[in-house]
């Protein structure tokens, strides 16, 4: 049986994918997290997942420069 879409919406912290740990550590410093936790990932407005989004970016930039210089 499909799961529905509310079912593939909702967020549950404690069963996050691993891309997702960065998505929502980075969402907890905007002070999202709530916000997640209750409305799922699809509750955030197109600003604060641009937000998130650009500091993935940077963050992994950042991993990968320090990677390379070690």
């Amino acid at each position: 049986m499909p799961k529905s879409k509310k079912d593939k919406d909702s967020f549950d912290p404690k069963n996050m994918k691993p891309e997702d740990v960065l998505k929502f550590e980075i969402a907890t410093e905007l002070g999202l997290a709530d916000k997640v936790i209750a409305g799922g990932w699809r509750s955030l407005t197109a600003k604060e997942s641009g937000r998130i989004g650009g500091l993935i970016t940077k963050k992994k930039k950042e991993l990968q420069k320090g990677s390379q210089t070690s």
